[in-house]
């Protein structure tokens, strides 16, 4: 029996300029938002810290977060 990979997060290890899916899934969640983001979508990550973020500004508040607004 095939299983369908629809509707569930994965896992991923965040690389520079791509990533590894540990777990199948068709999605990951966003550290900051919350946001469902499809694989293909994903275009925002931080390997220090190993999460996604939905946008630009998702990962640009993650960052003023993680280093205290420096």
């Amino acid at each position: 029996m095939l299983m369908s990979n629809s509707d569930r997060a994965a896992r991923l290890h965040y690389m520079a300029y791509s990533f590894r899916v540990l777990q199948a899934g068709d999605h990951v969640l966003c550290a900051v938002t919350g946001q469902k983001i499809a694989l293909e979508d994903l275009r925002y990550w931080s390997i220090a810290r190993q999460e996604p973020y939905a946008n630009a500004e998702a990962s640009a508040r993650a960052e003023i977060k993680a280093t205290g607004g420096r």
